[in-house]
């Protein structure tokens, strides 16, 4: 009977383990309305405990860019459905589903309750802590160190630090625009070399909080219309920043036969900064002409961390910043789109599609000299992508992804697909 016993036992602890469900702790360490649980895969989670006693779990980053869902507030969007805002972009993800009105979908989990015990679904380990804490970007350490110029002045460099340490935005698209057309009719014919500032500089004035202490409007509104545009502004002002840093802080790399980086993959990042400049002039006039201005509200500065993460590697930083994030600006750009036509805001409409187009050559541009590092190297450029990704990404890549977009940029599904969670 002992041995019928422990053989029944054995079974029931089998059939538990083979059905994923993880246990994360007693109800009563959960009663916060969001709490994230770490997993070991990376793909993490916020446990959701409602007003009415309920517990819903998603994976907590935002499919759009990594958005920290676990700081986002929680809506009631009808018909006894709840939605998980993101404090980034502002994107809802409805709790039961995962599904978005911007088009998005979220992985979500199956949470139960039992003597008191909660238990969520999925293969993944669930920890209330990371294995390995990293040190975050401090969101009040605004104003970095001016670069130091180790060579003449006149050169893309000196400028290039320059501009990511001017603080007023205006000044930094003027001065961008001024960088381009000098670069462009030879004016300025030296590469040279800067120290980058650890972070860009940004206006005293501007009001920067962490990604969740930013509200956002109701959807359908002109407030909610200004708050998008005013998000898509900030967005832009960290892409013309993002542009300059990744000519100043690589202009010396060497490549493993010895060879520099050749002009062509500066003239690609100074077109580049020059559109996201173009870019933000139009968004921050636009703003304007709904009665408001840029810095009427909150931004963060959460955007910067991939920039930080990637400080190190060239490679790194073409695929995660130029080929992972900005990738996702094109498959987000159809929903985006359709929530201004749907309010008939025709001069807003305008502005996204040139942002649209400018936005598939940046993400050629990220694919064009990953490839030809790879080339160079003699590395295959597939698995060297899906490597730091997975390295230097959190999470896996979710769709809906727009396909079109993306092979107008080079840019077919072998690169991406790999990189979605198996089923």
């Amino acid at each position: 009977m002992d041995g019928f016993e422990r053989d029944l036992v054995c079974a029931l602890k089998e059939v538990v383990n083979d059905s994923n469900w993880q246990y994360v702790g007693v109800k009563e360490m959960f009663n916060s309305p969001c709490t994230k649980l770490y997993s070991e895969d990376g793909e993490h989670v916020v446990l959701v405990h409602t007003e009415d006693g309920r517990f819903l779990a998603m994976d907590s980053a935002c499919p759009h860019e990594g958005g920290p869902l676990e700081l986002g507030d929680i809506e009631d969007v009808g018909n006894g459905k709840l939605a998980l805002i993101c404090p980034w972009h502002h994107f809802d993800f409805c709790l039961d589903t995962g599904s978005s009105s911007t088009g998005l979908q979220n992985q979500v989990y199956e949470v139960r309750e039992f003597n008191g015990k909660i238990y969520i679904q999925t293969q993944s380990r669930l920890s209330l802590s990371p294995k390995t804490e990293t040190a975050a970007v401090p969101f009040d350490s605004l104003t970095p160190r001016l670069p130091v110029p180790v060579c003449s002045e006149d050169t893309l460099c000196f400028w290039a630090a320059k501009i990511l340490c001017t603080p007023e935005p205006k000044e930094k698209v003027a001065l961008t625009h001024q960088v381009q057309e000098r670069w462009n009719s030879g004016q300025i014919s030296e590469i040279g070399h800067a120290e980058a500032p650890e972070q860009p500089s940004r206006e005293e004035s501007l009001t920067v909080r962490e990604p969740g202490r930013i509200k956002r409007g109701k959807g359908g509104t002109l407030a909610s219309r200004i708050a998008l545009l005013h998000s898509l502004a900030n967005i832009e002002q960290w892409a013309i920043d993002l542009s300059w840093d990744i000519i100043v802080r690589f202009a010396t790399v060497r490549l493993q036969n010895g060879e520099q980086l050749p002009q062509e993959f500066f003239n690609d990042f100074v077109k580049v900064a020059g559109d996201e400049a173009k870019h933000y002039q139009l968004l921050e006039k636009r703003i304007t002409e709904l009665g408001s201005f840029f810095g009427s509200l909150p931004v963060h500065n959460g955007l910067w961390q991939s920039a930080t993460d990637t400080s190190h590697d060239l490679m790194a930083r073409l695929a995660i910043v130029h080929m992972v994030h900005e990738a996702r600006g094109l498959d987000v750009h159809p929903q985006t789109l359709a929530r201004f036509a749907a309010q008939s805001d025709e001069s807003s409409v305008k502005i996204l599609e040139v942002i649209y187009r400018d936005e598939i050559t940046h993400v050629a541009a990220g694919l064009r000299w990953f490839t030809y590092i790879c080339a160079k190297e003699e590395r295959d450029h597939l698995s060297t992508f899906h490597d730091l990704v997975k390295q230097h990404f959190k999470g896996y890549l979710k769709p809906p992804f727009n396909s079109e977009g993306r092979k107008t940029a080079g840019m077919n599904e072998e690169w991406y697909l790999p990189l979605v969670r198996p089923s």
